[in-house]
């Protein structure tokens, strides 16, 4: 009896797992493959042959390019009076400070000239300061506005330049840059001033 028992047992668990076997496999079969994407870019094939490349050395538009120049010597004028009025002021001060240091030591100045002194010596100092930091922060903002705008304008007669010329890729060539060696039979350097250079009435315009 007991070997019946174990028996109908042993058949009804082999049923469940049967059940349980097909009802997991109708559930596969019910859901349905995810698509994916092609997320591939579609780039399109371009043939080189012919591509035009050129390159101009940028170290010689600060020295050949007249409106580069010209600005350039403006700024450097600027910023050697500064620096000439920084030095004034702080030899003014320094001057002031031992001339009174003197007159101290000598017995010439009461406690409170002494004081007075003192006071008059901390304003000099910190206008000195204050003229150093608002002086200089105004050159330097002029500095880079100069520089960007004629960037831009360099940028923009770069593009005309080679269109004119038929140039499909036109590269900036100098120290710190991108570009290791360049064969010396694209340099347009020379063509590509003088281009610059004749349209400097155009760029003076546009940048005052």
């Amino acid at each position: 009896m007991n070997y019946l028992n174990k028996l109908k047992k042993l058949n009804m668990n082999k049923l469940m797992i049967v059940f349980t076997g097909l009802l997991l496999v109708t559930a596969a079969c019910g859901q349905k493959e995810e698509v994916k994407k092609d997320t591939t870019p579609k780039v399109e094939a371009r043939d080189l042959k012919g591509l035009k490349i050129a390159f101009y050395y940028n170290d010689s538009l600060k020295t050949q390019f007249k409106y580069f120049k010209d600005e350039e010597a403006i700024i450097t004028k600027k910023q050697k009076a500064f620096e000439a009025e920084i030095q004034r002021r702080s030899n003014e001060y320094q001057s002031f400070i031992q001339r009174n240091n003197e007159r101290l030591q000598s017995g010439q100045l009461s406690e409170f000239d002494a004081q007075q002194i003192q006071q008059k010596a901390q304003k000099m100092e910190a206008s000195l300061m204050q003229y150093q930091q608002n002086e200089g922060a105004k050159l330097e903002k002029e500095s880079f506005n100069k520089s960007t705008a004629i960037n831009k304008k360099i940028e923009a007669f770069g593009k005309e330049f080679s269109e004119k010329n038929g140039i499909d890729l036109l590269l900036m060539h100098g120290p710190g840059g991108q570009i290791n060696f360049v064969n010396p039979s694209m340099d347009v350097t020379t063509e590509f001033v003088n281009f610059l250079n004749e349209k400097q009435a155009e760029i003076e315009k546009d940048l005052k």
